[in-house]
């Protein structure tokens, strides 16, 4: 009787144990679909499907493959075996080896592959279940027979799923090889729970793995769009089409070196993969509105340049002074006067002409600070010199436009033309923010916005100061303005060594218009060097 009742009680004991592992592995499944469904990264995506299978189930080792766009074949995409410490594919491990071909899945004659167990999965979307590779008769196992023979190790049961989408269409199949038993470490068959939880796991797989393609897609087509926006900018202006190219770049180095910051101001900043994204969007985006800023003003190399340079007209002019002054010494000598002094004058007027001449066409190269000296020297000679226009009257030898661009202090821009070259920043934000931006991305514009602001708050648009901005919108301020110091295509200023950059930078750092915190690690961790030496020129790389 009491054996009996032994027996009744771990009859039960082992059914609970069962059920508690059954309850178990459905709870893994559980967590496995809600991790999958929230992975952005395809490669880490595969990777966990591959080692979720592997872990249900006890599988030694397994391969995931996908099938290729033309459905012709099977690529392999993840390759396992714990025994053997293989690992290829995936985030951490070494790209796929060629030796691994892909599996074809039908013949010459167009008929299905049917010898491989792999390529029949895919075609007739079946489940195949081998129990022992070497007394399987169905199907061709001499590869891997022969990859046993050359190894040492021994295969065995073979479990190998289609993973159908939502449409029922196969994208791919996994295959997992020897299962252990977890008692005592032999080799066993795949059970019919393994294959139910695996053909469970593929489908969830599957539909995931077809939400992040479907999601790629639109990222790649959405990028497509940026990058048409930055083409227009560029066949405005190569300068500015460059820098759209660029300043993404700096921005994510700079972000990766923020990120790393384990001490100091910038330690709890981090980055996952949709922040870098919408990063990564807002750089790219960061001067969209330029496509609205004339090209005359982008491209304006020299002072006195719209359609073409004036200075070619200034320069005219003087000519026509040179032969009035000879014209008007000839006339002096025929009237009587002496001849050499008449030269002697000429000689004068003609080197004080080409001195006035040679001084004109060097302020007409936009410097960092033209001195009040040299605007008065040009508003001199505009009155000294007259000028017999078009209707035939006396005027000063410049019109006031030239005078007013002459005289610019500062670059090549006059006031009213900087303000029309900033308002690409107010149009940028008006176009990122009529935009229905998704979660994940909705600080693109004012990512993007803020560039031009500064951390004592006299930037613009919006006079943000340092603590009113994220950031990203700082970094992004100090990438856009190291890549314009930095730049080898623009026209209006000379190439700029990097230490001459960095100096400019600096003085920006003490000064509050960027963010000293960043420009440390900007500094420290040597990110300006890391750019230089792979896009500037090598002549700028004194650093």
């Amino acid at each position: 009787m009491l054996g009996a009742i032994d027996a009744i009680i771990a009859g039960e004991r082992e059914a609970t144990s069962i059920e508690s592992k059954l309850i178990g592995r459905f709870e893994r499944m559980n967590a496995i679909g809600a991790s999958l469904s929230s992975e952005r990264n395809i490669d880490r995506l595969l990777e966990n499907i591959m080692l979720a299978a592997k872990s249900i189930t006890l599988a030694d080792g397994g391969t995931l493959y996908r099938i290729s766009d033309d459905r012709k074949s099977l690529k392999f995409a993840i390759v396992r075996t714990d025994s053997m410490n293989i690992a290829y594919g995936g985030m951490a491990t070494s790209e796929v080896p060629s030796l691994f071909k892909d599996v074809q899945l039908y013949g010459e004659d167009g008929r299905p592959n049917d010898s491989q167990v792999a390529a029949y999965a895919a075609v007739h979307a079946k489940t195949v279940n081998v129990a022992d590779v070497y007394t399987e008769r169905n199907f061709d196992f001499s590869g891997t027979r022969a990859f046993d023979k050359t190894t040492g190790y021994h295969s065995k049961s073979f479990l190998t799923v289609p993973m159908k989408n939502h449409e029922n269409e196969v994208i791919g199949v996994l295959q997992l090889l020897n299962a252990v038993d977890p008692e005592n470490g032999a080799v066993r068959v795949f059970s019919q729970s393994d294959q139910r939880l695996v053909e469970s796991l593929a489908s969830q797989a599957a539909v995931a793995l077809d939400n992040r393609l479907l999601v790629k897609q639109m990222e790649d087509l959405f990028e497509s769009f940026i990058t048409v926006i930055n083409l227009a900018i560029d066949e405005k202006s190569p300068y500015t089409g460059r820098h759209c190219q660029q300043v993404p770049v700096l921005t994510m180095m700079l972000a990766d070196a923020a990120d790393a910051e384990t001490e100091g101001p910038l330690a709890d900043f981090a980055m996952d993969d949709r922040d870098r994204y919408e990063l990564r969007i807002a750089s790219l985006l960061h001067d969209c509105g330029k496509v609205t800023t004339p090209v005359h003003i982008v491209d304006k190399a020299t002072k006195l340049q719209t359609i073409f340079d004036r200075i070619q007209l200034v320069d005219t002019r003087f000519e026509v002074l040179r032969r009035d002054a000879e014209v008007e010494m000839l006339h002096a000598v025929l009237a009587g006067a002496d001849p050499r002094d008449e030269e002697q004058k000429l000689k004068k007027k003609q080197e004080q002409i080409d001195s006035d001449r040679a001084f004109l066409r060097r302020v007409n190269i936009g410097g960092e600070l033209m001195p009040l000296e040299d605007q008065e020297r040009v508003r001199k000679i505009s009155k000294n010199y007259r000028w017999i226009n078009e209707a035939g009257r006396e005027i000063e030898f410049l019109t006031g436009n030239e005078i007013e661009n002459l005289c610019i202090r500062s670059g090549t821009l006059t006031q009213a033309e900087r303000e029309i070259m900033n308002y690409h920043i107010v149009s940028t934000i008006k176009m990122l923010e009529a935009m229905p931006w998704p979660k994940h991305l909705q600080h693109v514009p004012e990512f993007a916005g803020g560039h031009h602001e500064r951390v004592d708050g006299q930037g613009y648009p919006k006079g943000l100061h340092g603590d009113q901005m994220s950031v990203q919108a700082r970094i992004m301020m100090i990438a856009d303005i190291f890549e314009a110091l930095s730049a080898r295509d623009r026209p209006y200023k000379k190439l700029m060594k990097v230490s001459e950059a960095l100096r400019v930078l600096s003085n920006l750092s003490r000064s509050g218009h960027i963010d000293p915190d960043l420009f440390d690690v900007f500094i420290k961790q040597k990110v300006y060097l890391k750019y230089a030496q792979r896009y500037l020129d090598p002549s700028q790389v004194d650093v």
